[in-house]
C-alpha cells in the first residue's frame, strides 16, 4: 500500500495531543499514530508534511514538522463539518525525482478518491509532483501559484526556480491555465514576463493585488491546484525566517488568499511550500492553512451551468460583440460567457468579478476573458 511510505507523527507529539483541551484541532482530526494509519472513510482533507528540499540550492537537508504541528493541533476548528486527517510525513527519496513519485500517486489517489491533499514542507518543485499526480485522472489543470517569481527560468540550477519550465514543456502536458498572483518585477527578467504574456497565461503583480485583493478570487475559483511559495510573504509578518524578504503580502492578505482558494468548488489541491526548520515555526503557515479549510468548510457547490435557474444573465453589447454574464443568486459571485476549448459553439463559463461586468458597461472588453478566449480558439 502507498501510504505505508508515510512516517507517522512522532511519539512526543501524541503525549501532546493527550494534554490538550477537548475542543483543540488536534482532537478533532485523525491522525497518523505510531500505531495505524487513518481510516479515510468519510475523510474531505488530507495533510501531508514533505521533508524534500534538495530542490532549494540552500536548504538544511532535514526538516523537523513537529513544532509545525504543535501550532496547528493548539488552534480551534471553526464551525466545520468536513473531516480532516493529518497522514504524517514523506520522506526525501533516494533522488528528487523519486520523492516526486511518491508525491504523485499519494495526490492522484487521494484525488481520485474526493479528498483534498494539503501539502506543506519542502521547496517549492514538490508543486511538480503534485501536478504531475494528475497524469492519471487525464483532466486539464489549472494552477495558481502565490509567488514573487514567476519560476520559468529555464538556465538556472535550482530546480525550486525553474519548476514551472519543466510544467510547461514536459508530457504528457495536462496545463490548461498557469496563473502567478503577487509576482515582484526585480525578481523577474522581462523574458519570462513576455513569456507568460505570449502563452495567454496571467501575471498579477504584489501591487496589484494588495490595491485590490478581489481580483485574485475569480483566478482562485478556477484554480484545481493552488502553490504558495511562503517567501511571497513579506518576513516581518512571517516571524520566522530563513531570509529577509521586507516586500510581499502581508498576514492578514495571504490568509485572504487561502480563505478564497478553500471556498472554490474546484481547487482539489493545495500547498505551502519552502517551509524550512526556522520558517515552520511561524505561526501564521498554521493561520494560512486554517483560513483554506474555514473556506473549503463553506464550499456552495454551484459549480455554474447556464440552465440554472439561480443565475441572472446579463447581456452588454459591443461594437463587436456581445458579452453574457451570469450572476449567482446564492454567492453574488460572477461569470462570463466564453467558447469552449474543443469546440466554438459550445459555451461554458469562466469566473470574472463584477468590476469585469463594469468595465464591459463602458467598452472595455475584460482581459481576463479575452486571453481565456484566445487561449481556446487557439
Amino acid at each position: 500500500m502507498m501510504y505505508e511510505i508515510l512516517k507517522p507523527i512522532s511519539t512526543e507529539l501524541e503525549q501532546f495531543i493527550s494534554t490538550l483541551p477537548t475542543h483543540a484541532l488536534g482532537k478533532a482530526i485523525t491522525i497518523h499514530t505510531q500505531k495505524a494509519l487513518p481510516d479515510l472513510q468519510d475523510v474531505q482533507l488530507a495533510i501531508i508534511t514533505v521533508n524534500e528540499n534538495r530542490g532549494s540550492l540552500n536548504a538544511e537537508t532535514e526538516v523537523e514538522f513537529d513544532t509545525l504541528r504543535k501550532n496547528l493541533y493548539q488552534l480551534y476548528p471553526g464551525n466545520w463539518t468536513k473531516k480532516i486527517a493529518d497522514l504524517g510525513t514523506i520522506q526525501a527519496g533516494e533522488t528528487i525525482e523519486d520523492t516526486y513519485v511518491a508525491i504523485k500517486l499519494i495526490v492522484a489517489d487521494l484525488v481520485k478518491q474526493n479528498i483534498v491533499p494539503i501539502v506543506l514542507g519542502g521547496s517549492q518543485d514538490v508543486t511538480y509532483g503534485m501536478y504531475r499526480g494528475y497524469d492519471a485522472l487525464e483532466q486539464q489543470v489549472n494552477l495558481v501559484c502565490v509567488d514573487s517569481k514567476i519560476d520559468v527560468v529555464a538556465d538556472v540550477e535550482n530546480p525550486s526556480e525553474s519548476f514551472m519550465t519543466r510544467i510547461i514543456m514536459e508530457a504528457p502536458n495536462n496545463l490548461h491555465n498557469f496563473s502567478v498572483l503577487g509576482y515582484q518585477t526585480y525578481f523577474n527578467s522581462q523574458e519570462e514576463i513576455d513569456l507568460i504574456d505570449k502563452m495567454y497565461f496571467e501575471a498579477y503583480r504584489l501591487g496589484e493585488i494588495i490595491k485590490n485583493i478581489e481580483i485574485s478570487e475569480p483566478v482562485l475559483r478556477d484554480a484545481d491546484m493552488v502553490s504558495i511559495d511562503i517567501h511571497s510573504v513579506k518576513s516581518s509578518d512571517l516571524g520566522f525566517f530563513s531570509s529577509f524578504q521586507p516586500n510581499g503580502f502581508d498576514g492578514r492578505e495571504i490568509c485572504t488568499l487561502a480563505r478564497y482558494a478553500g471556498l472554490s468548488d474546484r481547487v482539489s489541491s493545495f500547498g505551502v511550500f519552502n517551509i524550512d526548520n526556522i520558517s515552520q515555526k511561524s505561526l501564521l503557515i498554521t493561520q494560512i492553512l486554517w483560513y483554506f479549510v474555514e473556506g473549503f468548510n463553506f464550499r456552495m457547490n454551484e459549480y455554474p451551468y447556464i440552465s440554472k435557474t439561480s443565475y441572472l444573465k446579463y447581456i452588454v453589447p459591443l461594437e463587436e460583440q456581445e458579452l453574457i454574464f451570469y450572476k449567482s443568486d446564492l454567492s453574488e459571485r460572477w461569470w462570463i460567457e466564453i467558447s469552449s476549448l474543443d469546440n466554438e459553439n459550445r459555451k461554458m463559463l469562466f469566473p470574472c468579478s463584477y468590476d469585469d461586468y463594469k468595465q464591459s458597461l463602458q467598452s472595455i472588453v475584460p482581459e481576463r476573458w479575452w486571453r481565456a478566449t484566445k487561449k481556446s480558439l487557439g
